[in-house]
């Protein structure tokens, strides 16, 4: 096809009438985009509780266990009485 022939072919496509509309598009549209977005708000927050408790259980771990500090030479015996 050279270009007046495809020209002249989208315009016939364009001047079609439009294929009828279902009546409940928009309504079922609308509940699953309200869905969509209920979900994406639900995961949101529980990657956020999720990240909150892994923050509180890192900070209970650290402050009990103490990782910073070294722990005490087992390899030679403590020198006393000097």
């Amino acid at each position: 096809m050279n270009r007046p022939q495809r020209e002249a072919a989208a315009r016939r496509i364009m001047e079609q009438a439009p294929p009828p509309v279902p009546p409940d598009l928009y309504a079922e549209a609308l509940r699953r985009g309200a869905r969509m977005l209920r979900r994406r708000a639900t995961v949101r927050l529980l990657l956020w509780l999720l990240l909150g408790a892994a923050a509180v259980a890192f900070a209970v771990w650290a402050l009990t266990v103490r990782p910073w500090v070294e722990p005490p030479s087992r390899t030679t015996p403590p020198v006393t009485g000097w």
